[in-house]
């Protein structure tokens, strides 16, 4: 499988979960968009662009157990995050609730558009070792009369945990409180059903764990919530009178969610397009068996690891998919990850939570025994 990837040779590659990494097909796939739009950009942008990613949607949803009619295409999950929290109507004395688990970029979102409405974000603590059974019970006992969201990782990002979010939305639907699932490393790592999910908006990427090329994520909505999201960029998306010269032959005259999100300005949609290139490539290679195969490689290599360094998981093993955190005696964590690179040719990422350090190793489709022993090994000379 690493022939199939563009990756350095010389790299023993382990952090899939940050950036993801492109099989050469579905990138070949991704350029060859690129060039047919610039055979005719006025034709590809103008009159064919929206029904392709139509097509593109349909297949993704498809894959996520919902209508492409309730997915727009996004950037990343964090432009997701932001269109979501810069949509809402918070109010001054509103909280939004997150975990103490959730990714610092997005944490930033909720208090920058917070601190605007006078609102507050808060953080419920999800106290490690993890115990899944109490996740929804610790979260709601956090939330208050005054709570009107609730955010919350699928997959967590230093951390690396499987939160039960079905069951998280729906205790808080039965309370009347808006959820927003962020899935930024979920698709492609966990089997992702929208539908059985019922987040009221779910946003994840497709250039990680799903291999599309850079800049393909998606934003899910309920379709009673879809009219109070407004596209980063206003333009011809919200113009009726519009559709017809602009490519919105399929929906002329309605004011509908990928009208609005779709149309943008001059942009490269190929990373979109490239999308069912994608969920091909994956099909085709029977991603569940190598994925399963790669995680068991990588959690056999943490026992391992933690059975000379003595420390115990803070997490299940029922708790993690295909981002395996390693736990390791390190106070500096920059240090330790330029040591496994600079000295190791080894790139995977060492995260602190709670006072402690873990290396994230990403189980990719690719991922070898070579690449477990060179890790062991590595944190073995490093004595940590």
């Amino acid at each position: 499988m690493r022939d199939l990837f563009l990756l350095d040779p010389t790299v023993t590659f382990l952090n899939h979960g940050s950036f993801g990494a492109c099989p050469k097909p579905v990138f070949e796939r991704f350029q060859q968009w690129q060039r047919e739009m610039e055979r005719n950009p006025v034709e590809f942008l103008g009159r064919r662009s929206a029904a392709l990613l139509a097509q593109a949607r349909e297949r993704l949803g498809q894959a996520l157990g919902a209508s492409g009619r309730d997915l727009v295409f996004v950037t990343n999950a964090t432009t997701g995050v932001n269109i979501v929290a810069r949509s809402l109507a918070l109010a001054p004395g509103d909280e939004v609730l997150g975990t103490d688990h959730e990714y610092g970029a997005c944490d930033a979102t909720w208090r920058f558009v917070c601190g605007r409405a006078g609102a507050t974000y808060r953080r419920a603590e999800i106290p490690l070792p993890f115990e899944p059974a109490h996740f929804v019970e610790r979260v709601m006992a956090a939330a208050t009369p005054r709570t009107k969201v609730i955010y919350a990782s699928h997959i967590t990002s230093t951390t690396a945990l499987l939160f039960p979010v079905a069951a998280l939305c729906a205790a808080a639907r039965e309370r009347g409180i808006t959820t927003v699932i962020d899935g930024a490393h979920a698709p492609g790592q966990v089997a992702v059903d929208l539908a059985a999910i019922g987040a009221d908006f779910y946003t994840g990427n497709c250039h990680k764990w799903l291999c599309a090329p850079k800049g393909a994520a998606f934003l899910h909505a309920q379709p009673e919530r879809q009219a109070q999201l407004d596209a980063t960029v206003v333009s011809w998306g919200y113009v009726a009178e519009a559709a017809g010269h602009t490519g919105f032959d399929a929906y002329t005259g309605r004011d509908t969610f990928e009208r609005r999100f779709t149309w943008q300005g001059t942009r490269d949609l190929s990373a979109f397009l490239a999308v069912p290139a994608a969920l091909d490539f994956l099909r085709e290679h029977d991603a569940p068996a190598r994925l399963a195969a790669t995680r068991a490689l990588l959690l056999e290599a943490r026992r391992e690891v933690m059975a000379r360094n003595g420390l115990a998981s803070p997490m299940p093993d029922s708790a993690l998919a295909q981002l395996i955190p390693f736990p390791v005696r390190c106070e500096d964590t920059e240090t330790l990850r330029r040591q496994l690179f600079d000295t190791f040719r080894i790139e995977v990422p060492v995260t602190w939570h709670a006072g402690q350090a873990f290396v994230r190793a990403s189980a990719a489709l690719y991922t070898t025994a070579a690449d477990a022993r060179a890790l062991v090994g590595a944190l073995a000379e490093l004595k940590v």
